[in-house]
C-alpha cells in the first residue's frame, strides 16, 4: 500500500515536471531565426541596390532564400532529436514554419518559371506585344509579377506573428506588426523600394529577435550550469 502511494507521488511529481517544463519549451537559441533574417535581409537588400544603381551581380540574389532550406532542415532534425518535450503547440508551430518554408520556395519558383511560361504562351498565340521606354525607344514586352515584394512581406508576418502570438514573444509579435506596415507601404512603392521594405522585414522580423533569443538562451544556460555547480 504505501508502495503504491508513493508511486502515485511520483507520477504527478513526474507530470507537473513535465507540464512546467512544456510551459517554458519555448527556450529556442534562436539559430533559424538568424539565419532566415540574414539570408532575407541580405537579398533584400543586395536586390534594392541592384535595382536602385541599375547593376546586376550575376545571379538571382534571392536564390539564396531557396539555398537556406537545406540548413535549416538539418537545425530542424538536430533540434528534433535534442529536445526531450514536445507539445501539442509546439507540433502545430513547427508544422506552421515547414509550411512557410515549402510556400517560400513555392512563390521563388513561381515567381521565376510563369513569365517565361506566359511568354511562350503569348508567342504561340502569335501576339506580341511591345514596351516604348523614355526615351522613345521599344523592345519586346516580358510579363512579370505585379508587385511580388508586397506578397513575400505578406508571407513573412504569417508565422512570425503566429509565433509571438502563441509564446508570447513581444519582439516578433511587434515585428509582424511592422511587417504588415511594409506591407502596406510597399503598395504604393516601386519593385526597387519593395525590395527595401523585404530587406528591412528580415531584420526586424526574425534577425534581431534571433539574437534575443540567442541572448535569452545563453543566459538561461549559464544559469542551469552555475545552480548544478
Amino acid at each position: 500500500m504505501e508502495e503504491e502511494k508513493f508511486s502515485e507521488k511520483e507520477s504527478l511529481k513526474l507530470i507537473t515536471e513535465m507540464i512546467q517544463k512544456a510551459k517554458h519549451s519555448f527556450h529556442e537559441n534562436g539559430t533559424s531565426a538568424i539565419l532566415w533574417g540574414s539570408v532575407i535581409g541580405i537579398a533584400g537588400l543586395v536586390n534594392f541596390a541592384e535595382l536602385y544603381w541599375h547593376f546586376y551581380i550575376g545571379f538571382d540574389v534571392w536564390l539564396i532564400v531557396m539555398a537556406a532550406i537545406i540548413p535549416q532542415v538539418f537545425i530542424s532534425i538536430r533540434k528534433s532529436k535534442q529536445k526531450q518535450v514536445v507539445t501539442h503547440i509546439e507540433g502545430v508551430m513547427d508544422t506552421i514554419w515547414i509550411v512557410y518554408g515549402i510556400s517560400i520556395f513555392a512563390l521563388m519558383f513561381y515567381f521565376n518559371i510563369v513569365p517565361g511560361v506566359t511568354d511562350k504562351f503569348v508567342a504561340l498565340e502569335g501576339t506580341s506585344i511591345i514596351q516604348t521606354n523614355a526615351n522613345g525607344t521599344t523592345q519586346p514586352f516580358h510579363f512579370f509579377p505585379l508587385s511580388y515584394g508586397s506578397l513575400l512581406l505578406m508571407l513573412y508576418a504569417i508565422p512570425t506573428l503566429t509565433t509571438g502570438i502563441v509564446h508570447k514573444f513581444k519582439p516578433m509579435f511587434w515585428a509582424a506588426i511592422l511587417c504588415y506596415i511594409f506591407f502596406i507601404i510597399s503598395c504604393f512603392t516601386s519593385t526597387a523600394y519593395d525590395m527595401l521594405l523585404n530587406g528591412l522585414a528580415g531584420i526586424f522580423n526574425w534577425f534581431i529577435p534571433g539574437l534575443i533569443l540567442r541572448r535569452k538562451f545563453y543566459g538561461q544556460k549559464k544559469a542551469v550550469n552555475v545552480s548544478r555547480t
